[in-house]
């Protein structure tokens, strides 16, 4: 069965940080580019950073640039986003897919439950 296993989310105050992870089950990640996406209550799902398994390029959104960074650690099958400096505007629910995209309107059937991060005072 394909899917991920998220952890790291969480309440934090504007200005903190927060690691999320992501672990792939039932597929290799090492084979695969890995992407973050987050859904805002009352939005769409968008696409905030991605990394290519084939030479480690990391792609962010204009929203995230500069205060996010992507990794991976392909001998633990998981990808990671460190997100620092965060801002209420980063609420909601992200999420791993297998790819590199940041742009909007991606579908992926196995999205899971992700991961909540609340930033709020």
């Amino acid at each position: 069965q394909v899917e991920f296993v998220y952890s790291g989310g969480g309440l934090v105050q504007p200005g903190g940080s927060l690691r999320l992870s992501c672990a792939a089950s039932g597929f290799n990640l090492v084979f695969y580019d890995i992407g973050w996406f987050r859904q805002a209550p009352g939005k769409e799902r968008e696409g905030v950073s991605c990394i290519r398994g084939s030479d480690g390029v990391a792609v962010y959104s204009d929203s995230v640039k500069g205060r996010f960074t992507i990794s991976r650690e392909n001998a633990l099958n998981t990808g990671y986003l460190q997100m620092d400096s965060l801002i209420p505007e980063d609420t909601g629910v992200y999420y791993c897919a297998p790819v590199c995209t940041i742009a909007p309107g991606y579908e992926y059937p196995y999205w899971g439950q992700g991961t909540q991060v609340t930033v709020s005072s």
